[in-house]
């Protein structure tokens, strides 16, 4: 069967390099090409050199943008992260109903950001009615707005890949530990945690890429608003490509711009915490 496998290999392997050629490569490659052309569609492309590239970073709600969504990514990577741990802890002791509960916080996840987006924008106007206020007049109430709506749709996820790694640990760890004398406080920072960083690794980077990317969520909720002080850099890059005319170049260039801070800043965070890893 080996034999046959290395022989045959391209048979195999060709189909699928040729749709990812077609479906990513080649879009990608086309894609940072557009960025330093002007251009209404991708047949009457114009060489203009870093022209896009200025006018991005000239473009003062760009820059907002970027600050708005490295702010969100932080805050909500700390909320979603903490509070998934501590359901996981919760979850993965002997309780009744806990594979109840872990459907219950599992099933936001299932539903669209749309949805979800435009579900609380109406629970969000309807508490700030009471206060002669509402979601899209304020820039930090949409802040907010979109940090409890990501919290709750993505715990769930990040509650389960937790579990996963708690369930991981070895049983005779956690009993040398009690034996050594250590309490609860203890165990969970020198022993739960460190044991636990290859789910941590991992949670942490979709949850900052995420937040880092998040678009249908804001575009319900907020839509930028008020003044696009609550855009986000998805929306913004949206915004400027289709919302613009003769601007396409200039959202093609915030795209390879946000491709390359959210691939930077996924790396970086990656190599960090897997610096932190024990073995098992």
């Amino acid at each position: 069967m080996e034999k046959a496998i290395k022989k045959r290999w391209p048979v195999f392997v060709l189909p699928t390099l040729i749709a990812f050629m077609i479906g990513f490569i080649i879009p990608f490659a086309m894609g940072i090409w557009l960025s330093f052309c002007e251009f209404t569609t991708v047949t009457d492309a114009k060489f203009v050199g870093f022209d896009n590239y200025a006018k991005a970073f000239k473009d003062t709600i760009f820059l907002h943008s970027f600050w708005y969504t490295a702010l969100f990514a932080v805050v909500s990577l700390a909320v979603i992260n903490v509070i998934a741990f501590l359901l996981a802890m919760a979850l993965t002791r002997k309780i009744r109903g806990t594979n109840l509960f872990r459907t219950v916080f599992f099933m936001p996840n299932l539903i669209g950001g749309i949805v979800l987006g435009y579900i609380w924008q109406l629970i969000f106007d309807g508490i700030l009615q009471r206060y002669d206020t509402a979601l899209k007049l304020n820039e930090w109430y949409g802040f907010w707005g979109l940090v409890i709506l990501v919290a709750w749709q993505q715990i769930g996820y990040m509650m389960i890949i937790y579990i996963a790694g708690l369930q991981a640990i070895p049983d005779s760890v956690m009993e040398a530990s009690q034996i050594d004398g250590s309490n609860g406080i203890q165990r969970l920072f020198r022993v739960t945690i460190p044991m636990m960083m290859p789910s941590i690794t991992i949670c942490m980077f979709l949850s900052i890429t995420n937040g880092f990317k998040l678009f249908d969520q804001n575009l319900s909720l907020t839509a930028g608003q008020p003044m696009k002080m609550s855009e986000m850099m998805a929306l913004n890059i949206y915004n400027t490509f289709y919302g613009n005319v003769g601007y396409e170049g200039v959202g093609q260039a915030k795209a390879v711009i946000f491709f390359l801070i959210v691939v930077g800043i996924g790396l970086w965070q990656l190599k960090i915490t897997r610096t932190k890893e024990v073995q098992q």
